[in-house]
């Protein structure tokens, strides 16, 4: 009952945010001029800033089964379909829920370890916001913008240092000083201890260097595409939007995504899109056509992809999953991956290490 009061508040939270976040959006906006932009908007145009977002999801899809590796190999073709899965659902539920539903649905379906898979995610998403926000920072310094938007970015720089630290402080949180005895006091709860060690063996991903690079390489990759599709978008609506626009508009809309909102990031994003669009000395109503556009694009992309993976997938675990890995259901074991455990031991060599530590075991 608590976990369940816990979600309401939180989905409570998000769409009261999106409500405020639409109502400034739409408030003193010629909605008309809005309306007549969408309708002229030129498809082929459309069609090719589509090309793009799929280009996005692929590279996304990629860098997620990096990460992943050195836990368990997936297919792309399967992972893709898992993360396309997890976007389906944050396009329908509230406070970027789709995240622990990729986690626990690559887990069920893989036999794997739902708190490692996790774990991963954790990492995609800081790595994610660190390059976001240097695309954003570099943006601001090519075009000279002043304001709020600035604060914004500012904002964001920070909160990516305050996510990097978090990380590294939790990779090495067994050799600060006083580890042993809240290690001895967690024990008292060993299915809690299985479940933050398995965790921390998906986060365990961040130390392992050229899997961060390479996942660096393709967040680079996946949000360039992002950037030359908002200036198709921007093509289709009659707005020429130069390359360190577009960069500003791809780097400001997916951090407001961040903050807790309705399904879909209803109402963050285009108040975001229109409030960087103002800063560039266009009108409030153009932002907020190519705000619009944008976004109901990448919704029907990834929806449609989504709905397309859950069907070919299916919501069951593959048959033969669970016996192979000895996975539970209803809890998750306190045992972790024998090379995992032994690289955990050994973490005071983790530079030495070879990268693919516990690869194609399951640990669940």
């Amino acid at each position: 009952m608590r976990r369940f009061s816990s979600g309401l508040l939180r989905s409570a939270i998000g769409i009261a945010i999106s409500v405020v976040c639409v109502y400034l959006a739409l408030r003193g906006v010629d909605l008309a001029h809005t309306a007549s932009l969408l309708a002229a908007a030129r498809l082929q145009w459309i069609a090719l800033a589509g090309f793009f977002v799929v280009a996005d999801l692929f590279f996304r899809a990629l860098r997620w089964q990096r990460l992943i590796a050195p836990i368990h190999q997936v297919p792309l073709r399967r992972l893709g379909g898992y993360m396309l899965v997890g976007y389906l659902a944050n396009n329908v539920l509230p406070a970027r829920l789709g995240e622990l539903v990729r986690s626990h649905y690559l887990g069920d379906r893989e036999g794997i370890s739902r708190s490692a898979t996790l774990g991963t995610v954790v990492v995609e998403r800081v790595v994610d916001t660190v390059v976001l926000v240097a695309i954003g920072a570099l943006a601001i310094l090519v075009l000279n913008v002043r304001g709020v938007v600035v604060s914004a970015i500012l904002v964001g720089v920070a909160l990516a240092a305050l996510l990097c630290v978090a990380l590294a402080v939790t990779l090495a949180a067994h050799r600060l000083p006083g580890a042993d005895r809240v290690a001895a006091y967690l024990g008292r709860w060993p299915r809690m201890v299985g479940i933050v060690s398995r965790l921390r063996d998906g986060l365990r991903v961040a130390a392992l260097p050229r899997t961060i690079a390479l996942a660096g390489v393709l967040s680079v990759a996946a949000w360039g595409c992002t950037v030359l599709a908002f200036l198709a978008v921007g093509q289709a609506l009659g707005i020429e939007l130069t390359v360190g626009e577009g960069a500003l508009l791809a780097a400001g809309t997916n951090l407001a995504t961040a903050v807790p909102s309705g399904p879909g990031y209803l109402g963050t994003f285009e108040y975001a899109g229109q409030m960087i669009a103002v800063a560039f000395d266009l009108p409030a109503s153009s932002g907020l056509a190519l705000a619009v556009l944008m976004h109901a694009l990448t919704l029907l992309v990834s929806s449609f992809a989504g709905a397309v993976a859950l069907i070919r997938l299916g919501w069951q675990a593959r048959a033969g999953t669970k016996a192979a890995a000895g996975f539970s259901d209803t809890s998750e074991s306190a045992t972790t991956l024998p090379a995992t455990r032994a690289a955990l031991l050994h973490d005071r060599h983790d530079a030495m290490a070879p990268e693919g530590y516990g690869a194609g075991h399951n640990d669940d």
